[in-house]
């Protein structure tokens, strides 16, 4: 079972047509104060290749929640990965605050933004805003070809107005596309 099979089934739910790269995964987690997390969420962990690097950065006595909208992904990645701080749960980010229950030190995304509609893409970005402790980071990626793109440019704009800082890494090249990474700060 690969990614790629997954967006051929459920084109509208599955965002990424392969797996995101190693590089991408640990630019997503780098600079985000994982290591000092308490809680970090993930959303659209698909594959798991960013919930490995973020488990492998995250404390003894930390907890991962993994929200996955697409079940058979969600069902593999339960049953693939045996770390007591992982839990992975099927359903959609736009109800984050009232999965997760408690204040975030850190949200991971590898959300499709720019082809959700507009008005879900807002309601999960207020969600992320909402759960993040005050100065909680929030990181995700954009494939670089698509960047010019009217959606990418709205996107944008609303993590400008969300959030307090937004910075973007270099490009991860050794990524199918390439890609960079938006890492946002929760306004205290």
């Amino acid at each position: 079972m690969s990614i790629t099979t997954e967006f051929l089934r459920r084109p509208l739910m599955t965002g990424a047509v392969a797996a995101s790269s190693r590089r991408l995964a640990y630019a997503m987690t780098e600079g985000i104060g994982l290591e000092e997390a308490r809680l970090v969420v993930e959303l659209g962990p698909g594959t798991g290749v960013f919930t490995d690097v973020i488990l492998a950065r995250l404390a003894p006595a930390a907890r991962l929640v993994a929200i996955e909208l697409n079940p058979v992904l969600a069902a593999r990645l339960s049953a693939t990965r045996r770390d007591a701080r992982l839990t992975v749960i099927r359903g959609s980010a736009a109800e984050l605050a009232a999965t997760v229950g408690e204040p975030a030190d850190a949200v991971v995304s590898g959300l499709p933004w720019t082809v959700m509609p507009r008005e879900q893409r807002g309601q999960i970005l207020d969600a992320v805003a909402e759960v993040l402790t005050p100065g909680g980071r929030f990181t995700t990626f954009a494939y670089l070809h698509a960047a010019w793109t009217p959606p990418a440019r709205h996107f944008t704009a609303e993590l400008t107005h969300r959030f307090s800082e937004l910075e973007r890494s270099t490009v991860v090249w050794p990524n199918l596309p390439p890609a960079f990474v938006h890492r946002a700060t929760r306004k205290p």
